[in-house]
């Protein structure tokens, strides 16, 4: 694993690239929450949805994740131990109910370089709540460092006392393919790494009249969307009808599983769909019912199958792929031939070494590189992976710019004082603005053959080492 990561002036800009997939502009489609981060805080993220237990009490399951390379460390008796304090506030959006948690907790890694891991500490807590709309607080401090990170999210209960039909939000949990882990557990972000073994998907149908069986229909839509790396900055540019131009076509999906269901058992019933793993892809699963009024009832979750650990970087493959930005076409190409992973792993270091000479030297770019890979998929993802859009290949490249200009619908970095310089100012242009139908920050590079000095002395930088010393 990568040092963790070093984020400064960058990091107005990243929450706002983020911000299309953090929060579901349509409230009826969850779409998880986002990477975001503060260099030296603790990264959290989170997700909440309001459910009815057994007895119809309603409760909100909360599920919050700390990646323990964010956290500050001690080594007591050989092991490196963090510790932090979690708080959670619930308050009812139109009323005067409110409860809280707190709790720390000691999270103890036999890895002395634990502060460089992005493996996950999964914390998962029922609060019994009444029924209603609730807004949500969720703090995490880093009691070494005394910084503490605030993330919010929302949840709607509905009234089991109230004979009026309800749909709860949708969850998406996954099953590890680990034999260690084999519960589910709820994904919190739109990402789902392929290491996964299966999809569960849950909601909740409220106050269904067993005299009056409900239909329930539901279906499983496959979006299709630019999957490619981002080609070079001095190729022509993308057509507007091409699908790296428009990103991601969300109206014409291809159903993939429709079923309908009419549900005859009285009160609040839990239905679950399971699925084996599905493909690299973007994907919604949605459901509908009419209530008693024959008004529609929908609601969806949104979710995109990324690759084994996303958006960490730790197979052979997933250190592969992001070379495409240093290799030529030909080379790549063979390279992503190789199935063995053992063999990709050797023509991966084969790559580095004969390029950069020196061992330590090669570890020392090998690093960095990777780091700027993770940092791009946190900052950068949306319907594929940060390292493969505009922004990511820039930002692997060159590295975090100097300045961010944004007007509506247009951006430009720069990477010196001189903001008008062609060589060190790249402007990027946004197809459509994030609605509820399209969430995603899809920012468009304006490629120019002017650019292919620049891009070659970038190269030239990291296949030398000299990227170590001197950067754009």
């Amino acid at each position: 694993m990568f040092n963790h990561l070093k984020i400064a002036g960058f990091l107005l800009f990243a929450a706002l690239i983020v911000a299309g997939c953090a929060s579901s502009q349509n409230p009826d489609i969850e779409r998880g929450s986002s990477y975001q981060f503060q260099d030296g805080y603790p990264e959290v993220r989170a997700s909440a949805i309001g459910l009815l237990n057994e007895d119809d009490e309603a409760v909100i399951n909360i599920t919050t994740e700390v990646v323990y390379g964010s956290l500050i460390y001690r080594t007591i008796d050989g092991q490196s131990v963090a510790q932090i304090t979690l708080e959670i506030r619930i308050n009812e959006r139109d009323g005067d109910f409110s409860k809280s948690f707190r709790e720390e907790f000691d999270i103890f890694s036999e890895d002395t370089n634990a502060y460089m891991s992005q493996d996950l500490f999964t914390f998962i807590k029922d609060m019994e709540v009444q029924p209603g709309e609730f807004d949500i607080e969720i703090t995490v401090s880093d009691n070494s460092s005394g910084k503490a990170i605030l993330r919010e999210t929302s949840a709607i209960i509905p009234d089991p006392a109230d004979p009026v039909i309800n749909l709860t939000s949708v969850r998406l949990s996954a099953k590890s393919m680990d034999s260690n882990r084999p519960e589910f557990t709820p994904i919190t972000t739109y990402d789902v790494p392929a290491r996964m073994d299966s999809l569960k998907l849950d909601f909740q149908v409220t106050n269904n009249d067993p005299d009056d069986p409900l239909t329930i229909r539901s279906r499983l839509i496959h979006f299709e969307a630019d999957t490619m790396p981002a080609r070079p900055l001095h190729f022509n540019n993308y057509s507007p009808s091409s699908t790296g131009y428009k990103g991601i076509d969300m109206r014409n999906p291809e159903e993939l599983e429709s079923t309908t269901r009419v549900l005859e058992q009285s009160g609040s019933v839990t239905i679950e769909y399971k699925y084996p793993l599905l493909s690299r892809g973007n994907y919604r699963f949605e459901v509908e019912t009419e209530d008693e009024d024959g008004e529609r009832l929908y609601k969806a979750r949104d979710f995109s199958i990324k690759s084994d650990n996303y958006p960490m970087v730790q197979s052979a493959r997933e250190m592969a792929e992001p070379l495409y930005y240093l290799m030529s076409e030909s080379k790549y190409e063979e390279m992503m031939e190789i199935n063995d992973p053992d063999s990709l792993k050797d023509a991966v270091d084969r790559f580095w070494l004969s390029n950069v000479g020196s061992q330590n030297r090669a570890r020392n770019v090998i690093s960095l590189y990777y780091e700027r890979v993770e940092e791009a998929n946190k900052q950068f993802s949306n319907f594929k992976e940060g390292w493969k859009t505009d922004a990511g290949m820039m930002y692997i490249l060159f590295g975090p710019p100097w300045y961010v200009d944004r007007s509506l619908n247009r951006m430009q970095w720069s990477y010196a004082y001189d903001r008008t310089d062609p060589r060190y100012n790249f402007y990027f242009e946004r197809p459509r603005n994030p609605n509820e139908y399209f969430p995603f920050q899809h920012y468009i590079l304006e490629r120019s053959t002017n650019y292919f000095n620049v891009v070659y002395q970038q190269r030239q930088l990291w296949l030398t080492g000299r990227i170590l010393e001197s950067r754009l």
